[in-house]
């Protein structure tokens, strides 16, 4: 098992940056894989990013390419989503997620965070 906790979300206009962190209860964060996802108001989560147990590989969605950045520090167990030219589109709450076992592509991901809220206005 692994608890996750997310923080960083928050309001900001369109254009604007946040930088969504998340922890690990785990002394052995290096041995997951992890990931973001959000879900907007009536709609299905969908996978934003994903990054390997050294960082060593990353996966974006399409629709935060060039926009957002994933990151690691597996000597703090924490994982960062760095969220640049934002849009009222990436309002959302936003999960950290995390597995052992499977690839960066894949989206099947055990254990999830609680979600921060992001909103973002034009």
């Amino acid at each position: 098992q692994v608890q996750l906790v997310e923080s960083g979300g928050g309001s900001v206009q369109a254009g604007g940056s946040l930088r969504l962190s998340c922890t690990a209860s785990r002394r052995t964060f290096s041995d997951y894989i992890m990931g973001w996802f959000r879900q907007a108001p009536g709609k299905e989560r969908e996978f934003v990013s994903a990054i390997a147990r050294s960082g060593e590989t990353t996966d974006y969605a399409d629709s935060v390419k060039g926009r957002f950045t994933i990151s690691r520090d597996n000597a703090r167990n924490a994982v960062y989503l760095q969220m640049n030219s934002l849009e009222p589109e990436d309002t959302a709450v936003y999960y950290c997620a995390a597995k052992r076992f499977g690839t960066v592509s894949s989206t099947v991901y055990p254990y999830w965070g609680q979600g921060t809220q992001v909103t973002v206005s034009s």
